[in-house]
């Protein structure tokens, strides 16, 4: 069997739950004593029918408190069970959701590029639910009713066994039923599973992009795509009620078709036996009983596979390689001089280079700015330096370390990004100043905002630096927001630093504030600027010009102007110069 089959994914699944053994063996033990109490209800019968015949005083004594009994540990068992196996499937969700997450921190940018982030949220919310179907729903019912059945069958075969092979002869019928019902409940939540990141996939792109949306009076568009998503997922869901409605008639029919050749053969003498009343009509009530658990049981099947199916699609983004991080050095704080080494780069095996042949070296403490049309190759190069994908050829080294050989906690320490997209998170102004360092002090976070000029406004807001910001920073303007990030990477005091159209959202004000606190930031650090507003690079100690993945150019500003080549041209047509 492959390694998506059901039982290996099973398998895999219960290594989650092997650390709660001790609940899930506390749960086995109440709905065994659930079982054998709803079992000894057949026993209760056959006393009642003897009694009934035969009536004297110890018997009126005798079974009303088997009845008390019966229910009061039935209701035991019914507990034990229910809690200690709710106990083991909201430990496993947890487990299995944390490592899909954690895994997902460190899959490389590739997998982001080839995912969208709707199809991503879908697994760890839908899909890692639909196991706690398969862990908690089924298990309780696999094992409570599975103990139930075992119980009656017991009990069927000690009070009559040639009676019991002919109740059971109809197993293989069901069997087939089952096998058949579980591969399409399987096919089925696939495509419900898909469907599902479909409609999260489209309601988050047309929700975060509600502006865009109505000023392109998209609004009837984006319904139209949300109602194709939600349509799929409607008739995918139909047809596995579908499916889960007819098998489980057709069980039951079985069920009393060999129900009522069971009372028609045990009504012969021969077969019988030496019965009496009581025995008879315990073995008939002990027969109809199995019909409730048996029809749990094949019920459940659409549950198992539903969770099966998430299994798998979780698991593929647990099995993921992370992205590789083969170093071990930690080089400290570097001083920052990088060199790009004949660098090549591809996005996949067999596609084109989008940079063929980068040598660049950038001395410690320099502004290199990256310029050229879109598409050109700048934010690649970029990405490469901070290891967010590896070069197909070539090398880069910081103080002549390879990056690959270096930690890449390491490695990344020693950069602040800026990008034109900003992300900022639901929390506090200083939170996000301060991000992912809870400890930092007030005094710290205070400096770094007025480094970018963006104490000013922060003053202005209701509760200061303890203001809520709202999703990605809502409640600020984008200058505001682009200041805040740029306050971020400052913060980060890391020795270089990286702006990627960092001033693109700005004001002319801002523009000027952010410009002169990028003066007193890139004094001592090594700092790469992409920049498609040539203004703001004039001061650059070196300005690279990148023409489809080639360095075409190199100089500073004045230098080349005066070369009348690829920079100029650009300038001229942004300048609107002749």
């Amino acid at each position: 069997m492959n390694n998506t089959g059901s039982w290996p994914l099973y398998k895999r699944l219960m290594r989650y739950v092997r650390p709660y053994w001790r609940f899930f063996a506390i749960a086995v033990v109440g709905y065994a004593i659930y079982a054998a109490s709803s079992t000894a209800f057949a026993k209760v019968m056959e006393y009642l029918t003897n009694g009934i015949q035969n009536p004297d005083a110890e018997f009126r004594q005798f079974l009303p408190l088997m009845v008390i009994l019966m229910f009061g540990l039935r209701g035991v068992g019914t507990f034990l069970g229910s809690y200690f196996m709710q106990k083991v499937a909201r430990n496993t969700v947890h487990a299995l959701r944390v490592d899909v997450f954690k895994r997902m921190l460190h899959l490389p940018g590739r997998f982001f590029d080839q995912h969208s982030g709707g199809h991503l949220l879908s697994r760890v919310t839908y899909h890692v639910e639909q196991i706690t179907g398969a862990v908690t729903k089924a298990v309780t019912v696999i094992v409570q009713e599975g103990l139930y059945v075992l119980g009656l069958t017991c009990y069927l075969f000690w009070t009559n066994w040639k009676l019991t092979l002919v109740f059971i002869a109809v197993t293989p019928l069901i069997a087939g039923v089952v096998a058949y019902a579980s591969r399409r409940f399987r096919k089925l939540a696939r495509r419900i599973q898909r469907s599902v990141g479909d409609v999260t996939h489209v309601a988050s792109e047309s929700i975060t992009g509600y502006r865009v949306v109505r000023m392109h009076g998209a609004e009837q568009y984006e319904y139209e795509r949300f109602y194709a998503a939600s349509e799929y997922n409607r008739v995918q869901s139909l047809k596995e009620g579908l499916t889960k409605s007819i098998s489980a008639p057709v069980i039951q029919t079985l069920m009393a078709v060999s129900l009522a050749l069971l009372v028609w053969l045990a009504l012969r003498p021969d077969i019988m036996g030496n019965m009496n009343a009581g025995q008879f009509v315990g073995f008939i009530t002990a027969a109809s009983l199995m019909a409730k658990p048996i029809k749990s049981l094949t019920e459940i099947n659409g549950m198992i596979q539903k969770g099966l199916s998430a299994a798998h699609e979780l698991f593929l983004i647990i099995d993921h390689p992370p992205e590789p991080d083969t170093g071990d050095l930690d080089p400290g704080r570097v001083r920052g001089a990088v060199h790009f080494e004949g660098v090549r780069f591809a996005y996949g095996e067999g596609e084109s280079n989008v940079l063929h042949g980068i040598d660049l070296e950038v001395n410690a403490g320099e502004m290199v700015a990256l310029v050229g049309r879109s598409g050109s190759g700048k934010s690649t190069l970029i990405s490469l330096l901070s290891r967010f994908y590896d070069p197909s050829d070539g090398r880069i080294l910081i103080d002549g370390q390879d990056t690959r050989e270096m930690d890449l906690k390491a490695l990344r320490r020693q950069m602040a990004l800026v990008t034109q997209q900003v992300t900022l998170f639901n929390a506090t102004v200083a939170e996000n100043i301060a991000y992912a360092h809870p400890e930092a002090s007030r005094e710290s976070i205070v400096a770094a905002a007025k480094a970018a000029y963006v104490d000013e406004f922060i003053e202005r807001l209701p509760n200061g630096y303890d203001t809520l910001i709202g999703d990605n920073g809502v409640m600020l303007s984008g200058g505001q927001r682009q200041r805040l990030a740029i306050a971020r990477a400052i913060f980060k005091d890391a020795p270089i630093l990286i702006l990627d159209e960092a001033t693109s959202a700005l004001d002319t004000e801002s523009e000027r504030y952010i410009q002169k606190a990028l003066e007193d930031v890139c004094r001592d650090r090594t700092t790469f600027v992409i920049a498609h507003r040539l203004s703001t690079i004039e001061r650059a100690d070196r300005i690279v010009v990148m023409e489809n993945g080639h360095m075409v150019e190199t100089g500073t500003h004045e230098e080349l102007l005066a070369r009348d080549g690829a920079y100029a041209a650009l300038h001229r047509v942004q300048f609107q110069q002749s």
